[in-house]
């Protein structure tokens, strides 16, 4: 059984069996510019497909980053460097 090409062009709905084969034929058919993701590098047709990749795969994992000290045990008594270590910790991790 053979399985159908589910990727079709939005200009000449051409389909294509992988998302590669359609960006490299709107690339090189319709010189339709490409946008690429700057975190991976993988490249998309739209803008709308490249920011819907950022928020399910780079933005989770950063989400991620961001909460890994949630669950650490506060300190009871904190010194000052104490204090200034967890502020940087958060702070650094934002970006």
């Amino acid at each position: 059984m053979r399985l159908g090409k589910k990727f079709s062009c939005d200009q000449c709905k051409d389909k294509f069996g992988s998302y590669l084969e359609l960006i490299n034929h709107a690339r090189h058919k319709h010189h339709h510019p490409i946008v690429r993701c700057d975190e991976c590098g993988q490249e998309f047709i739209h803008e709308a497909d490249r920011l819907h990749h950022v928020r399910k795969e780079h933005e989770q994992k950063m989400a991620k980053r961001i909460h890994k000290y949630e669950h650490r045990h506060e300190i009871k008594n904190p010194t000052p460097q104490d204090e200034v270590d967890a502020h940087t910790r958060n702070f650094g991790d934002n970006f």
